[in-house]
């Protein structure tokens, strides 16, 4: 049965009918194992972003004459770094949507591990994120 409100035990259904937990030591390895992949789902973003700063940083700044409207030829092609940048984005977007199930358990458990891991993870990984600026467009009204 599924529950509806949030509920407090530790008598918990994880995202497949076959990850039930039924005892005390199952449902905090479950928490546990929610913690580290909320904490990697933060990691991986950070990967991303710094990768792709990298990448903005290989090319060259645009100069005062740059016209605001310019082609977006060179950005089109299937290179190796857009083709990781891609894998790295879907990803990291099927651990958040994972996660996002996972909340919906409704378990409170759940939910405080899953929160918890991505405040860690922040933490750790992305604190320092507000010093990385990646300006795609050079208009600044886009």
């Amino acid at each position: 049965m599924m529950h509806m409100t949030l509920y407090w035990s530790k008598a918990v259904t994880l995202l497949i009918d076959s990850w039930k937990t039924d005892s005390w030591t199952s449902y905090l390895l479950t928490l546990l194992a929610c913690f580290l992949v909320s904490a990697f789902h933060q990691y991986l973003e950070d990967r991303r972003i710094r990768f792709k700063a990298s990448l903005a940083a290989d090319r060259s700044p645009p100069s005062i004459d740059a016209p605001l409207l310019f082609k977006l030829g060179g950005r089109r092609g299937f290179g190796p770094a857009r083709i990781a940048s891609a894998v790295m984005f879907g990803i990291n977007s099927a651990i958040g949507y994972l996660l996002m199930l996972a909340v919906m358990s409704f378990n409170g458990g759940v939910l405080v591990a899953v929160v918890l891991g991505l405040s860690v993870g922040y933490f750790f990984f992305r604190a320092a994120d507000e010093e990385i600026v990646i300006v795609d467009n050079p208009c600044a009204c886009a």
